[in-house]
């Protein structure tokens, strides 16, 4: 085994494996080998932790590339931008990476280095460094609005908020264990960090009130909430992914003109909450 280092910033960016997922990776490991080599940036580890992870508690041999980058907020950028084209993230995973990679990108601007990003180290093919996505380019390259990336880019600030307290917090939020609607993660982006520190208390506690000064209620429709899965009922969790995805799906309809379209993805819904009603009420 080579020296790697293992970052634990890079590492928390990326998403968490449920077991299902990494025991199929690790399977097709031991059959396999691993086939895609891991990548680094001056030694660090950047892209391959749970391969890396396995190799390791298996003894077993591996491969490395190693990529130049003028800055750490480019290797970032550069991850960011890989989980998203390569996962298949959850509705509130994938607002996160969007968010993120805005904020980044904007902190980055026109100070990139001229060391291309995605050159291998010693390779021959170098090319000049991508500009700065602007909000629009961004939602052209992931088929959302402008308004939807710059709401992304709050919701990122919050969580990342949220991280710098409690990384734990941060990845129960992301992969859904621990559910909180965007409209609070809004809010929260205007707290102290002693005001977040406090609020990730009350979620380890089980204590946070659902409801926040000024707050709508479940009346007007603004339900803001954090469930525990674990307390969760199975309908609870199916209607909340149900719903996500239902979202995702329909704000890429909405921004044609093809009624059709829409009306078949309300279709698909309004079907979906008819099994789901029957399966609650045993009229299956």
């Amino acid at each position: 085994m080579q020296d790697i280092i293992i970052d634990e910033e890079i590492k928390r960016i990326l998403p968490a494996l449920d077991e299902t997922a990494y025991n199929n990776l690790e399977m097709s490991i031991l059959a396999y080998g691993c086939l895609m080599p891991l990548v680094l940036w001056n030694g660090i580890l950047i892209d391959g932790y749970h391969r890396f992870g396995i190799l390791t508690k298996h003894d077993l041999p591996f491969n490395t590339i190693s990529l130049e980058f003028g800055s750490r907020d480019e290797v970032i950028d550069w991850i960011i931008e890989l989980q998203i084209s390569r996962r298949n993230l959850t509705p509130m995973q994938l607002s996160y990476y969007r968010g993120y990679r805005y904020n980044l990108e904007k902190r980055i601007g026109g100070n990139r280095s001229g060391v291309n990003q995605y050159s291998e180290v010693g390779g021959q093919n170098v090319t000049q460094p991508k500009s700065q996505p602007t909000a629009r380019k961004l939602a052209e390259q992931y088929n959302v609005s402008s308004r939807t990336i710059k709401r992304d880019a709050q919701l990122a600030n919050a969580i990342n908020k949220i991280g710098e307290t409690s990384p734990e917090t941060k990845m129960d939020i992301l992969s859904g264990k621990t559910r909180i609607s965007r409209k609070l993660l809004k809010e929260l982006t205007g707290d102290s960090q002693a005001d977040i520190k406090e609020i990730v208390t009350q979620i380890s506690d089980g204590a946070f009130e659902s409801k926040r000064p000024g707050a709508g209620t479940a009346d007007d429709g603004n339900i803001n909430h954090i469930t525990d899965a674990d307390t969760m009922q199975p309908w609870e969790e199916n209607f909340a992914k149900m719903t996500d995805e239902f979202r995702q799906i329909l704000r890429i309809h909405a921004k044609t003109d093809d009624t059709a379209s829409i009306q078949s993805a309300l279709r698909q819904y309004i079907d979906m909450l008819e099994d789901l009603y029957r399966d609650i009420s045993g009229d299956g």
